[in-house]
């Protein structure tokens, strides 16, 4: 049933209850000069974070996240005037449990409990066979998209041009009305969800830094560039808007709350068929998005007769034992940046390897009509893969037509078998496939030369109990990567040999 993550399970138990200028339960709003000074600063951060960048280059990325980091820690020093306190969510459990229950959540024989190494998770009651039905969620306690029609965010929804084609944002923000809304429905959902996640939006920037050499780095600091954007976008809006939403919403929105509502999304949303069946919607399921992830096949179906998703146990579970669920065939690379955290016996997992054909070759038309024949870009990213195949038919394509001399080419965009050029057992001469192997050895070791520091430095480094979680989260996925890029030189190697 889709993609969702686990940014839930990485909250270490109760966080103390912030600092706040909240009186008798009342919030008090940033004085006029305080509002004055944050409204300059959103206009210069929409601008740096809306500055179109050259060719993609992690080090132009980095200059501009430094930019953006510094407003951003401005924004955040004023608006921590606006911080509310943060409630254990631990003593809302029960409550919630009850709601579910209440509105036909079918859970018997599961609860959430807490688990060392994962935060909270879902843990089983009774002994479960591999097919059983573990949870049932009605769509009724269900926050979708589609609760937006009869929500507060609607009057803005149907205007705003970045909230009808970002379903994920409209959520986002729809989650944020709902969490300040007195008398929302889904309030013994919110009050559940952590405070706090391990999303590459809660790096500093020496966390981030530990990411310099990985092809990791630069999805992050772009996530971090659009978030810091949608967040000056949407502050400018409220403060200027007379709707439902932007009243609710312009004394209490802070870039630490577009932050959270966020990666909650990002970290536990999946999709689900809308009421009529006619579309998917993004969704964010109660209780099932308690389960953390490992390798299995995606076991969670809507059933459309009930009106549900459903859970089936994708293994035997034992009473006492941490229920898990797939979620989804994710590199760590995107679990990193969009999930919040790194699992590294990802079975699934592969390194970017960005390859394009330079415009200065002769041989560019030609290159580029023959891969476009093969339905492959003649510039894009391309995949290392994890086990024993780390080169797949696209990229083995690829390479071969990069490095075909002008009669090869000839040669195959004459050819009526170009499409056998994706798989190993091609027919091609051993001049090219020498090249060729010989061409992604370089790159490869060009990857592993990038990094500042081994895998034995990072495995005595992560040997250290002080680090900081998104710390640890950084060495762990370069780690990762390091051990992928070493497994596919060796494969190269023998390649080169045979």
């Amino acid at each position: 049933m889709g993609k969702k993550s686990r940014g839930r399970a990485h909250v270490r138990g109760a966080l103390p209850v912030q600092e706040t200028n909240v009186e008798d339960g009342v919030r008090k709003p940033l004085s006029r000069q305080k509002r004055s000074e944050v409204n300059s600063l959103v206009e210069r951060l929409l601008k740096v974070s809306s500055t179109i960048l050259p060719a993609p280059h992690a080090d132009k990325e980095w200059e501009s996240h430094l930019k953006i980091e510094k407003l951003v820690e401005k924004i955040r020093k004023i608006e921590s005037d606006m911080k509310i306190p943060v409630a254990d969510r631990r003593a809302y459990i029960e409550e919630f449990t009850t709601w579910m229950k209440v509105y036909g959540a079918e859970i018997d024989g599961v609860k959430i409990s807490h688990f060392p190494g994962y935060g909270y998770g879902i843990e089983a009651e009774k002994n479960f066979a591999q097919g059983d039905l573990l949870l049932a969620v009605p769509r009724k306690v269900m926050l979708t998209t589609e609760n937006i029609q009869d929500s507060l965010l609607d009057p803005l929804f149907r205007t705003d041009a970045m909230l009808q084609h970002m379903p994920n944002v409209a959520l986002s923000l729809l989650l944020l009305v709902e969490k300040f809304k007195a008398d929302s429905f889904w309030k013994p959902y919110i009050a559940v969800l952590p405070t706090e996640y391990t999303t590459v939006l809660y790096f500093k920037t020496n966390e981030l830094q530990e990411l310099k050499g990985s092809p990791s780095l630069e999805p992050a600091l772009k996530q971090c560039r659009n978030i810091a954007r949608q967040y000056a976008y949407f502050s400018t809006l409220f403060q200027k808007s007379s709707d439902p939403a932007s009243v609710l919403l312009r004394e209490v929105f802070t870039y630490e709350q577009y932050c959270w509502a966020v990666s909650t999304v990002m970290t536990r949303q999946n999709f689900v068929p809308s009421s009529d069946g006619g579309t998917m919607l993004n969704a964010l399921i109660p209780m099932w998005d308690m389960c953390n992830h490992n390798n299995g096949k995606l076991s969670t179906d809507f059933n459309a007769e009930q009106n549900r998703s459903e859970c089936m146990a994708c293994r035997d579970y034992q009473a006492g034992e941490q229920i898990f669920i797939s979620y989804g065939p994710r590199t760590n690379s995107e679990f990193f940046v969009h999930n919040g955290f790194v699992y590294p016996d990802n079975e699934h997992d592969g390194l970017r390897l960005r390859l394009g054909i330079s415009r200065d070759d002769p041989l560019q038309p030609e290159r580029a009509q023959l891969l476009g024949r093969l339905g492959i870009p003649a510039s894009g990213d391309f995949m290392l893969k994890k086990g024993p195949d780390p080169v797949d038919g696209r990229l083995l394509a690829f390479l071969r037509v990069f490095n075909m001399g002008p009669d090869h080419l000839k040669h195959w965009l004459s050819s009526e078998r170009s499409c056998d050029l994706v798989y190993p057992d091609c027919a091609l001469t051993t001049e090219v496939e020498s090249k060729m192997w010989i061409f992604l050895l370089n790159r490869i070791r060009l990857l592993q030369r990038a990094y500042t520091t081994t895998v034995e430095d990072d495995c005595k480094i992560l040997k250290h109990a002080h680090l900081t979680p998104c710390y640890r989260m950084a060495v762990q996925l370069r780690v990762t990567e390091k051990k992928l890029l070493e497994a596919a030189e060796e494969y190269v190697k023998q390649r080169i040999k045979a």
